[in-house]
């Protein structure tokens, strides 16, 4: 299985975004399905919600 490409690499987060991530986890969203909504990696969708104390669902 291929990684996915991204290609705003390490590119800052914007307020749009963040209001976006807010509301996608406020839903019950689980990490990948935000992270692909937002067209970033799981990884720093990760460490931006754990920075700013947004709780994202655990999809198991």
């Amino acid at each position: 299985m291929a990684k996915e490409h991204f290609e705003r690499h390490k590119q800052p987060w914007n307020g749009e975004e963040a209001g976006k991530l807010k509301l996608l986890a406020s839903k019950g969203q689980g990490l990948k399905q935000i992270a692909k909504a937002l067209n970033r990696s799981e990884e720093s969708t990760r460490d931006f919600a754990k920075k700013n104390k947004i709780a994202v669902a655990k999809k198991r």
